[in-house]
């Protein structure tokens, strides 16, 4: 069960794209989010591009694979103690 940052990172940003984030401590291709998340691969790409250009997820390329990972501002984010409501 997601912490009262996590849930409020997902008012944010909406729970699939917050839990994206927080699954990719390590490097995912878009194949295995979307498998991980049960979510359409095109929507999976869709929130990766939103992260990508918020500068909360890095991708590289890996022979034939994009693989995404949490940038230092992402782990920054997921951080983040609540703060008082």
């Amino acid at each position: 069960m997601p912490g009262p940052g996590r849930r409020l990172l997902g008012d944010l940003v909406g729970t699939s794209r917050a839990d994206i984030l927080a699954d990719l401590d390590v490097p995912r291709s878009t194949g295995e989010l979307s498998r991980r998340h049960h979510l359409a691969p095109a929507t999976v790409s869709y929130h990766l591009g939103v992260l990508l250009r918020s500068g909360l997820v890095r991708r590289r390329r890996d022979r034939h694979r994009v693989l995404y990972q949490r940038s230092a501002s992402g782990d920054g984010l997921l951080d983040r103690p609540a703060i008082g409501v």
